[in-house]
């Protein structure tokens, strides 16, 4: 053993002997596991897909309800550029006033519909994914809509709370107490709100309790990340030049997007861990401890796609060499092909 591998292997039995370190090991180990990078980029990509035509979709509304106010008209886009002053460069090549069309209001709808449906299947798809649901266990087409819809409704009462709550903060408070209580009220109406879509697109046999945990954790990121976001737009983004701070915004939004997906998952991990309890994990392999062992088992038989489909899994309690595993492989079939063992048909395990 050498002294690299042997300074691991101290680090590993250090953070398995100790709760508050093999929690978080846990987790992250668990995001590999499911691939929680890729499940944040599927996220990421409709979420990004959805803002256009929302943008499409609310500067058309806008334009039949300020029809006829043309300096109502000027002032939602003079607001709308000093809030985002580089992509205002861009708009006022393109924008001279808010206007309400028909075939603008259709295709936004449209586009509309087609990211937001696509980012509420993608997220019921993590959650299954983070929970290792069995795919024949997984609901069809019409349940995973239903459950689409019930959370734009959570969404959308969410973002009315939040604003009649910060506008009841703004009145009550002034100053820097207004500015610490919106704080403090955002990450509770993010923890809450994350709370309920949680309970929608989560399997319904895991109880609330358990999707509470990762929740509270990830309402109070959400809130610095909406304000480092703000900060980022408004502070270091101004003064960039109308090429750069168009392509550094777009950039910038997507690492945001991609940032909000990752804590989303990571929530998500979170609850399933500490409900399981997947600790302690091991950082250097062999040996598998018990967590390893559970997190795997369930990973595989996810894979079962239809009721005559059985996914058993065995480990060894050594690692057999290389050269002499290929060997026995090869003589014994594809069924000694590696640790797990995958059975279909109606033939018995």
């Amino acid at each position: 053993m050498n002294p690299v591998e042997r300074f691991l292997r101290v680090v590993d039995r250090a953070q398995q002997h100790h709760t508050p370190l093999a929690v978080p090991v846990g987790v992250m180990k668990k995001y590999g596991d499911d691939r929680g990078g890729l499940l944040a980029a599927l996220i990421t990509y409709y979420g990004f897909v959805a803002l256009v035509p929302l943008l499409l979709l609310l500067s058309t509304a806008l334009g039949f309800v300020l029809h006829g106010h043309p300096d109502a008209q000027q002032a939602v886009v003079d607001s709308a550029l000093s809030d985002f002053p580089i992509i205002g460069d861009q708009l006022r090549q393109n924008v001279h006033s808010v206007q309400g069309s028909g075939p603008a209001l259709v295709v936004g709808v449209l586009g509309l519909l087609y990211g937001a449906l696509g980012i509420a299947q993608v997220l019921q798809h993590a959650m299954a994914e983070v929970w290792n649901v069995r795919g024949v266990e997984r609901p069809g087409y019409w349940p995973r809509l239903v459950r689409s819809l019930l959370l734009f409704a959570a969404l959308a009462a969410g973002l009315l709370l939040a604003t009649a709550a910060a506008a009841l903060v703004g009145t009550a408070l002034s100053g820097l107490f207004a500015r610490i209580g919106a704080l403090v009220l955002s990450a509770v109406l993010n923890a809450a709100l994350l709370l309920v879509c949680f309970r929608i697109l989560t399997p319904a046999d895991v109880p609330t309790r358990a999707l509470t945990p990762g929740c509270a954790v990830a309402g109070p990121l959400f809130t610095l990340l909406q304000a480092f976001g703000a900060v980022l737009v408004t502070h270091q983004l101004r003064h960039a030049t109308a090429v750069y701070g168009f392509f550094a915004t777009v950039i910038g939004l997507l690492s945001w997007l991609y940032l909000a997906a990752q804590i989303t998952v990571c929530a998500a991990e979170t609850n399933v861990v500490l409900h399981r309890r997947l600790w302690p994990r091991s950082l250097l392999q062999p040996p598998l401890t018990g967590a390893d062992e559970e997190v795997l088992e369930a990973v595989a038989r996810q894979e079962e796609r239809r009721p005559e489909q059985r996914v058993d899994v065995v480990f060894t309690d050594e690692v057999e060499d290389k050269d002499e595993d290929k060997d026995e492989d090869d003589a014994a079939g594809p069924d000694r092909r590696g640790r797990t063992r995958h059975g279909a048909g109606g033939s018995g395990p």
